[in-house]
């Protein structure tokens, strides 16, 4: 199958998070810390520099699921982007865009995923990104507990 003759589309979802953009931002690229998108993956390669390229690779349903992509855009407090080709985009380089904004003394974290294939493993990217930002919020809410 060509990737111009498949059918994309675009999700967006947004979580306040409670904890200031510059945390928010840091501990999101972050490896080493609970909470960050690579945190706690079976491998993670990770490049933080525009046109810095990343590779991790997630155990999910008793396989191995391995993420590619290429920073795009990277902005301390305020926006990280990135593309994303996973065997769920079936190869078609996609792209993911974090906006941080101060609100009600947290974050307002919102993730707009572009150009993933119309299908149930593209649509499931939605559940996916939707417990990555509750992964977050919950490690924000445990360092507030503290």
């Amino acid at each position: 199958m060509k990737t111009d003759q498949v059918k994309t589309f675009d999700l967006t979802v947004s979580r306040v998070i409670p904890g200031p953009p510059d945390e928010v931002y840091d501990v999101w690229l972050d490896s080493r810390i609970p909470g960050s998108i690579w945190f706690g993956v079976e491998r993670a390669i990770v490049n933080l520099a525009v046109d810095g390229l990343f590779y991790h690779s997630v155990r999910h349903e008793n396989r191995s699921w391995p993420h590619y992509g290429r920073f795009i855009r990277l902005d301390r407090g305020r926006a990280i982007e990135h593309t994303w080709v996973s065997e769920a985009t079936r190869g078609i380089e996609s792209v993911v865009t974090i906006t941080l904004v101060s609100k009600d003394g947290g974050t307002e974290v919102t993730l707009h995923h572009a150009n993933i294939p119309d299908d149930e493993m593209g649509r499931g990217h939605r559940d996916g990104w939707t417990w990555y930002l509750d992964v977050l919020a919950q490690r924000f809410q445990k360092a507030a507990a503290r």
